[in-house]
């Protein structure tokens, strides 16, 4: 069965609009955890805009599933600009504090809104490689963010990837467009190509109640979703809606 990873990101925007410590990520963790989730994601930028120091430091404390931080491991220490908000201690530092179960690598730069693209390896491998080792010295199990190019899954396991993964967005797109075929085509390539070599795969981005069930892709273990699913939490509530993503994905794995 695959897991889901439920990613709080939104929960802790919609608190960080006010000057309130409501909605808690903590709670919510709770709530998804009991609705059926296998896992807590969490991708704290330097600026701290949703998941903060803090919410990570107490959901480390309090989530008993796999807790799953995600972030550019080349990412320094930012101060912070709000009050009675800790400073950004830098990725790897924030990881070592915590050493969660997983440690999902993410190219992303301060300025995106969102991830929008997976790793190149053959420009970044040869600098990722000790941040890995490092990584799962601290006991960490490494997921690196990738797009579906069968022909780089290899290139993730030489430098000790654990898992990759896959960047659904495309996936997405097509499936939205109503031709999703090839696509779907090439990340199953991906897929069991990671898999060929000694590697665990993932998936996430833009999955949702309606193409997450179509997304049959083998030896998938985990997917982690945010956005969507808090958009169908202001439609169904927030317990519903892990219900349905977990029913999602029982759908895939019967299909």
């Amino acid at each position: 069965m695959t897991v889901l990873s439920v990613n709080l990101n939104k929960v802790a925007l919609v608190r960080n609009s006010r000057d309130t410590t409501s909605p808690s990520p903590v709670e919510f963790a709770a709530l998804a955890v009991s609705a059926g989730a296998g896992g807590i994601t969490v991708h704290p930028r330097p600026d701290q805009r949703h998941i903060r120091v803090s919410d990570c430091l107490a959901l480390a404390q309090s989530v008993d599933v796999e807790f799953n931080i995600e972030g550019n491991p080349f990412s320094e220490p930012m101060p912070s600009d709000r009050a009675g908000v800790a400073d950004y201690p830098g990725f790897m530092a924030l990881v070592e504090a915590i050493r969660p179960a997983q440690a999902t690598l993410v190219p992303d730069g301060n300025a995106q809104l969102t991830s929008d693209h997976g790793f190149d390896l053959r420009k970044d491998g040869d600098r990722l490689a000790p941040i890995i080792a490092q990584l799962k010295d601290w006991g960490c199990r490494v997921s690196l963010f990738m797009d579906p190019e069968p022909d780089h899954m290899a290139l993730a396991a030489a430098i000790g990837a654990d898992r990759v993964e896959l960047y659904t967005e495309s996936y997405a797109v097509a499936f939205a467009k109503g031709d999703y075929t090839e696509v779907l085509d090439r990340f199953s390539a991906s897929a069991l190509a990671a898999h060929e070599a000694g590697m665990g795969v993932n998936a996430g981005h833009d999955l949702n109640l309606v193409n997450l069930p179509q997304f049959t892709i083998p030896h998938l273990l985990e997917v982690s979703i945010g956005h969507a699913l808090t958009v169908d939490a202001l439609r169904f509530g927030f317990t519903e809606s892990v219900k349905r993503y977990v029913e999602a994905l029982a759908a895939r794995a019967s299909g």
